[in-house]
């Protein structure tokens, strides 16, 4: 790029602001898209996987599961059996979720609600790990109900030592005394507590078990060789290293990685038909004054590579000003998602994550797309000559050569059609990008019947000058049709992703119905099973089997496996109870007869996202690694419900789960009243019961239903961004009603010679602009039905199972932003 065609360029580009402004905002919204959502998605992660890494100090080992479940206590004396092991520290280190009536209010006014506790062995944990004290002393062996709180926490509540610190435990509440406070440890994101050992095993309802052993060697060993005889006296069921969280939420993530991508790129491409459109007018407006610099000696190189400086430029300055509105666009999201995220899986998020990669890829789309669009106008550039300018339009050469691009038109309409027939997620990824460029490329053929269809309609309204501007597009199809097909492809875009949220909440809503339609529930606090809750003992379901009026109970355990290095969550349901109170969502399997099959042997009912991502059929074996020994399920059928549906999630007895990973902590109950039962009463029983085991929030059915679809309104909000995806067409249609406008100079003069007011002249604009709009409308609805219907189709690929669903909102928004946009779009030509 020379100096001399920089500032031609950078000339031309401030010369049209309004134009290269629009130009841009086509490029800024696709890659704000990428860039912000890539950004939102990982700290979602980070905020759901929390911290349990384990407490740095004096330790030369440290051994977990491979499931990061619990195992018995009695493997600390197999590593201790080892001559080369001094000193061994069982621990227990969960995260904990407190329930808004307990949660610690900070100094700040921010509320404290999460966690980590770390069950230790008072007799060993000072010698293992370097923990100083602020105040107060460590834990005693005979210690039951004494906590150690950090010295942060300490100082944004105002307890001391002497304090009561109140826990929910699987059998209700403990009250903890502080009896110390620790110092010197840097935050981890969430604050610690240390308890005594026998006392966490209660909390979380496993009697002997532990998910973490540190060691320390003897001096002199060799600690590769120690570390390695350690694994090979445990087994296959250990690995190095502290708990810390686990993939589970890499399928549902990846999904919405790839429906959020897939919109970024979309508008990427759209953005790249507005630089084609825009430098379709800059060859216009400059036929002249490329002709004359053809004749003072510029090369057609010169002229070309003056067209593609342009065009780098605007992708340059387009994708960083994306880049930027992309972090602020991450960033407001999660402000606005904090409430949510608090709410309902209490958890919390700090700040946008973006990896090198995020910004790699939206500079290559945004700069390498508007490329690629000025590719064809600078072609065009290059074969101006002062002699061309004089020259006629040949609509007969037009007509040939639109009857050959729609031919390239059905061609890539066909593969788009085959690319979702393949059921392979990348090649439906393709075959909308194919899809939108055949739909531009068959569009001059419909140009002249639709064209005639829609204006006679406006001759009603606009008489004369709707005739005309039926004619101005029938002589030019090729460019109508372009302009048409941004229009389409926006409108299109609205039309299939309000189908996408229609089928989504639609969708939810009958997994809420199937899967959590009992009478009453018992919710943790956290809808993400796994995500710090505590759960109950047996107690809790004796106590609620013993209310009169109380029919069917049943609840839900959770725990997680390795599967070909992949964690797995684990389901655990009563195979008995479980169909008699509610029910799972079925893609394959019996479902008349498969609970009775998962209560026989180890049987496992695996759900669609994993099934998916997997490649997982029913009859297959799946090789789970337990908290022992690596188990054989075979899977019986693949289904899911709603709280599960987003994470890579099998379902098996609540008696195979007790005796392969040693959970039996219920997370949460489910309850149906008998027909004759006095709903106050059975209410108001459960409602007592419910207060003295704080873990759970108690809700009736038409409680839960009514905030969870209050929550789901959210998705409305998302018709927004919609609107503000179609703009982009706006600036096709100011672009080419600018075109039509400069061409025909003369003939508006002529017609202004011969008596047209400048009313009329606004009035054949406009019913151009509307004649365009109304085009664009016909076909943007037609193809956003179709692509709504690859959209969903793409996420049933991942294992995201929702019926397609018509979306009269979406439709009906379409049509009034497209109409609306055909005056708009009017007003400046």
């Amino acid at each position: 790029m020379t100096t001399f065609q920089a500032k031609l360029a950078l000339r031309y580009l401030r010369g049209r602001k309004l134009r290269t402004t629009l130009t841009l905002f086509a490029i800024v919204f696709g890659v704000m898209i990428i860039v912000g959502f890539n950004g939102l998605l990982p700290a979602m992660q980070q905020a759901l996987q929390g911290n349990l890494s384990a407490v740095a100090g004096q330790v030369d080992l440290t051994i977990s599961s491979e499931t990061r479940g619990a195992f018995d206590a009695t493997v600390a004396d197999q590593v201790r059996a080892i001559p080369e092991v001094t000193l061994v520290a069982p621990a227990l280190v969960r995260p904990l979720v407190l329930p808004n009536a307990q949660a610690l209010t900070a100094s700040s006014g921010s509320t404290i609600n999460t966690f980590i506790v770390r069950g230790v062995d008072p007799a060993v944990a000072t010698e293992m790990n370097h923990i100083t004290l602020a105040a107060g002393r460590f834990l005693h062996s005979d210690d039951q109900n004494t906590v150690l709180i950090a010295n942060n926490l300490a100082q944004e509540t105002g307890r001391g030592v002497g304090d009561t610190l109140s826990l929910p435990a699987a059998t209700g509440v403990i009250n903890f005394t502080i009896v110390g406070i620790t110092t010197g440890r840097p935050p981890q994101g969430s604050e610690e507590l240390f308890i005594p050992l026998a006392t966490a095993q209660t909390l979380f309802n496993l009697p002997g078990q532990i998910n973490t052993l540190e060691a320390q060697f003897a001096p002199g060993s060799d600690p590769d060789a120690v570390r390695q005889a350690v694994l090979d006296k445990l087994g296959s069921g250990f690995k190095l290293g502290g708990i810390t969280a686990g993939s589970e939420f890499a399928a549902a993530l990846e999904a919405a990685a790839f429906i959020y991508n897939i919109f970024g790129v979309i508008a990427i491409v759209m953005g790249g038909f507005i630089i084609f459109i825009t430098f379709r007018t800059i060859i216009v407006e400059r036929r002249r004054d490329i002709g004359m610099l053809r004749a003072i000696g510029a090369s057609r190189t010169t002229i070309l590579a003056m067209i593609l400086t342009e065009s780098l430029l605007l992708g340059l300055i387009g994708t960083a000003l994306g880049m930027v509105m992309g972090v602020l666009l991450a960033t407001t999201l999660l402000v606005g998602m904090r409430p949510i995220l608090e709410s309902f899986l209490r958890t919390s998020v700090d700040g946008p994550s973006f990896a090198p990669w995020v910004f790699l890829l939206a500079a290559g789309l945004g700069i390498g797309i508007t490329l690629l669009a000025g590719l064809v106008p600078a072609g065009l550039a290059m074969r101006v000559s002062p002699l061309e300018v004089l020259r006629p339009s040949l609509a007969e050469v037009e007509r040939r050569s639109a009857g050959r691009s729609a031919v390239a038109g059905v061609t890539l309409i066909a593969l788009a059609l085959l690319s979702l027939l393949s059921n392979n997620v990348g090649l439906a990824t393709l075959g909308i990008i194919l899809f939108m460029v055949g739909l531009a490329l068959i569009g001059p053929v419909f140009i002249y019947p639709i064209a005639r269809l829609f204006g006679r309609l406006l001759s009603l309204i606009f008489a004369r000058e709707g005739q005309i501007a039926q004619g101005n597009l029938t002589r030019q199809p090729g460019r109508a049709a372009i302009t048409a097909s941004a229009i389409t492809i926006g409108l299109a875009l609205l039309v299939a992703l309000g189908g996408l949220v229609a089928s989504l909440t639609g969708g939810m809503q009958g997994w809420i119905d199937k899967t959590l339609g009992s009478d009453y529930l018992f919710m943790p606090q956290s809808l993400v099973l796994g995500g710090g809750n505590i759960g109950a003992g047996p107690q809790l379901l004796a106590e609620i089997r013993a209310v009169p009026g109380v029919g069917p109970v049943t609840s839900l355990r959770q725990a997680t496996a390795k599967i070909d290095g992949t964690d797995l969550q684990l389901i655990g349901i009563d195979p008995v109870t479980y169909p008699q109170v509610t029910g799972l969502i079925f893609s394959a399997g019996d479902e008349e007869g498969v609970y009775t099959t998962l209560g026989s042997g180890r049987n496992i009912i695996v759900n669609g996202i994993f099934a998916a991502q997997n490649g997982v059929t029913l009859g297959d074996m799946l090789t789970l690694q337990t908290a022992g020994e690596a188990q054989e399920y075979q899977v019986v059928a693949i289904a899911g419900d709603f709280l599960n549906y987003k994470l890579a999630t099998g379902y098996i007895s609540q008696s195979n789960l007790a005796e392969d990973f040693h959970e039996t902590a219920n997370l949460m109950v489910m309850v149906n009243q008998t027909p004759q039962a006095d709903q106050a009463q059975v209410s108001a029983a459960l409602k007592a019961i419910a207060g003295r085991y704080p873990a759970f929030t108690f809700y009736s059915l038409a409680e839960w239903q009514a905030e969870i679809y209050q929550t789901m309104a959210i998705l409305n909000n998302m018709y927004v961004l919609l609107v503000a995806l179609a703009v982009p067409s706006l600036i096709a249609l100011i672009n080419t009603l600018a075109i039509s406008v400069l061409e025909r100079t003369r003939e508006i003069g002529t017609l202004r010679a011969v008596g047209a007011t400048r009313r009329q002249v606004r009035r054949m604009i406009t019913a151009e602009s509307l004649l365009l709009a109304a085009i664009g409308t016909s076909f943007g609805l037609l193809a956003g039905l179709w692509l709504g219907y690859i959209l969903v189709g793409a996420m049933n690929m991942v294992g995201l199972i929702f019926p397609f669903a018509f979306s009269y909102a979406g439709i009906l928004l379409a049509i009034v932003v497209g109409l609306g946009f055909g005056i708009i779009g009017a007003l400046i030509p």
